[in-house]
């Protein structure tokens, strides 16, 4: 594999997918029996980083029996790229770290649906109305609390207690990062601009103290710095990969029907201008097998989107569809520019 560096479910379940991949043209390994070899090179831009994803994007060669070539940047780098490219762009797959970007390039047409068979097995929450996209892997929004700090009966069951005085100076967000802002355009299509706006400036009136990333928010609960943080799930596990979480003082705390715990997807869609289409599908198809999903629940601590996935490590992880997240279009998630702006207009960017 060439790797060009840019910048940064139920047993009937899983029978569909399996049933998915085999009419895609096969998954892990070798292509199918009878499925033709791709042509060329499957260039894919990545959205994710090579850190997290990169030996897994290491067997596609594998999966879609061609040379694959891997283009590293942010997600919001490579959409950029792939809108300015419009019909001349090189990608034939884009894999991208958030469903608002796969959102923004199906508005502009530059994703091709994919087989019904393949986004089928997905509940709706998850790939996109058209099919022009599906979900790869899914992370919770929650507020990351010290046990030593908090006590149960004060923990946040929507966004308005945090406005109460005990949180004042007491909750750490990352301004500049990807996810927080996802969290907050989940706040305006919940809410409106009108109630986004309102709440967001009654939450910086609380003074929540700022972080460069959400790593560093959980460090600063872990020391009391801060007695909450809004991060995602799984930076938690990053922290107890080599300790025993069982004595590490930050807790996960899920909050149902509330933006606070939005579920956003990595996801992926094949390219519209890819003259790569059955490799670019083959592509898909190897991210949604078995295989691919025991890595991410393993290596990254997502949430898998089919069944029968079983973490190999102990991340405490409840089953997806046991969350309750916000009734919100992930494709929605789009509109991070209006997001960007009332921000800065609140003071919280």
């Amino acid at each position: 594999m060439t790797v060009n560096m840019g910048g940064r479910v139920g047993r009937h379940g899983m029978l569909g997918v399996v049933v998915s991949l085999v009419l895609l043209g096969g998954c892990a390994g070798a292509p199918a029996d009878g499925a033709p070899e791709g042509s060329g090179t499957l260039t894919v831009y990545s959205g994710r980083s090579e850190e997290l994803v990169g030996p897994l994007l290491d067997k596609l060669e594998g999966a879609v029996g061609t040379e694959v070539e891997v283009r590293y940047g942010s997600t919001g780098e490579m959409s950029a790229q792939l809108l300015e490219e419009g019909a001349a762009s090189p990608a034939d797959v884009f894999f991208s770290q958030d469903a608002g970007a796969l959102g923004a390039l199906s508005a502009a047409g530059l994703l091709t649906p994919l087989p019904a068979e393949a986004v089928q097995p997905l509940p709706q929450r998850y790939r996109a109305a058209d099919a022009s996209w599906v979900a790869i892997s899914a992370r919770a929004r929650v507020v990351a609390y010290n046990p030593d700090r908090v006590p149960v009966a004060d923990l946040p069951a929507g966004l308005d207690d945090l406005l109460a005085p005990r949180w004042s100076g007491k909750v750490g967000y990352a301004p500049s990062n990807a996810s927080w802002l996802s969290f907050v355009t989940g706040v305006r299509l919940v809410r409106g601009e009108d109630g986004a706006r309102q709440w967001l400036t009654a939450f910086a009136a609380q003074q929540p103290q700022r972080f460069d990333g959400n790593g560093a928010i959980v460090d600063a609960v872990a020391s009391g710095i801060v007695d909450a943080g809004l991060v995602n799930h799984y930076y938690l596990y990053e922290k107890t990969a080599e300790v025993d979480p069982s004595t590490y003082p930050v807790r996960n705390h899920y909050v149902p029907n509330d933006p606070l715990g939005l579920v956003n997807v990595a996801g992926a869609g094949v390219v519209a201008a890819s003259d790569n289409q059955e490799a670019a599908r083959r592509a898909v198809a190897y991210l949604l097998s078995a295989d691919s999903q025991q890595y991410l629940v393993d290596e990254t601590g997502e949430y898998p989107v089919i069944d029968g996935i079983v973490p190999g490590r102990e991340h405490g992880l409840a089953p997806l569809d046991s969350l309750s997240p916000p009734d919100v279009d992930l494709a929605d998630l789009a509109s991070l520019e209006e997001t960007e702006a009332l921000l800065q207009e609140v003071g919280l960017l």
